[in-house]
């Protein structure tokens, strides 16, 4: 029997790691790092593990890959684009791909992947199993302009992301709200790898001038084969749009303008409390508004219908503050952080 345990990841937005033990191999679920200052899984439950599996490249899936000689320096498999994008100090010595749409076979396994809508190179991964299959979505998001959520497969037990899980906003009305707010000229900082490129597409199509980090232009140029104008910390102005690497002013060209006069901020990711984006905002220097990226509810209704799921452990959410998604779920939710697959 195949089992799940949920090392972080469960509860509330934190670092993604998941233990899947299944016909004699232990396989971590991503390896993330925390996203408040210091915050770091306890991978002591972990023990010995004999491959990490990566659903895209952000810091909360694979910032702890630092870390791969604390559970036996086990090989890494991830999409080609996933491994080709990961940041300095965490390319893994052993690095096998997995194909973004398809089977690979990892340690003797049959992984079915698809690709997950979020990031380039973000998967979801599908695993056989005695009861009726297990699914993790990895984040996933239907919504994107520039990147294709592959449908997700009839499974048992789906653990999914659900980060937006009681919000209905639509991202195409999101879009419309944020161009009206940052016409003027705003700073919009997004992760590398992530949202930049859609951000600059769409903006554009509505006929801004969208001005980007060198990050996001080369993002830009290798999803849409066009360049958006440079933006550097020399040259920017405040009456400019510029999308920008570095999603809660932490590093690169936001934090260098958030050091400058007159610059308007507008964040649209996950704010940590130690982050500059969070003292930002709480002190009217900056906005929030939101840019989906994540599955909203109507998202997770659709995916427990499409999979035909019997039980659904939703991640990355606080469920006490989800009580629409915990309605719509109904006896599909699982709350245990370990659980038979």
């Amino acid at each position: 029997m195949a089992r799940l345990t949920a090392i972080s990841g469960l509860g509330r937005k934190a670092a993604a790691v998941f233990l899947l033990e299944i016909e004699g191999r232990r396989l971590l679920l991503d390896l993330g790092d925390g996203l408040e200052t210091g915050e770091r899984p306890d991978l002591s439950r972990a023990g010995a593990i004999d491959a990490v599996l990566l659903s895209h490249g952000h810091v909360d899936h694979v910032g702890g890959l630092d870390r791969l000689d604390e559970i036996g320096n086990p090989p890494v498999f991830a999409s080609a684009e996933t491994l080709a994008r990961l940041p300095d100090g965490f390319r893994p010595a052993d690095a096998r791909v997995l194909c973004e749409r398809g089977q690979t076979d990892v340690l003797g396994l049959t992984v079915t992947t698809g690709r997950a809508g979020h990031a380039p190179g973000g998967i979801w991964m599908r695993f056989e199993t005695e009861r009726g299959g297990f699914l993790y979505t990895g984040d996933f998001s239907t919504e994107g302009p520039l990147l294709a959520c592959d449908p997700f497969p009839k499974t048992a037990t789906v653990l999914a992301d659900a980060s937006y899980g009681d919000r209905d906003a639509a991202l195409a009305d999101q879009i419309g709200l944020l161009a009206r707010e940052a016409r003027d000229g705003a700073v919009l900082p997004c992760p590398s790898n992530g949202r930049g490129p859609e951000m600059v597409a769409a903006l554009s199509a509505l006929g801004l001038k969208v001005r980007a980090c060198r990050v996001v232009a080369e993002e830009t140029e290798r999803l849409t084969g066009t360049t958006p104008p440079l933006a550097d910390a020399e040259t920017a102005r405040p009456d400019q749009i510029i999308v920008a690497s570095g999603s809660n002013a932490e590093n690169g060209l936001p934090a260098a303008l958030c050091a400058r006069d007159g610059f308007r901020f507008i964040f649209s990711s996950h704010v940590p409390r130690t982050s500059p984006a969070h003292a930002m905002i709480g002190e009217a220097r900056a906005r929030w508004m939101g840019w989906n990226v994540h599955p909203r509810l109507c998202d997770m209704i659709a995916l427990s219908q499409d999979t035909q799921a019997e039980r659904i452990l939703p991640a990355f959410v606080d469920l006490a503050a989800a009580p629409r998604l915990v309605a719509a779920l109904g006896d599909r939710l699982v709350r245990e952080s370990e659980v038979d697959v």
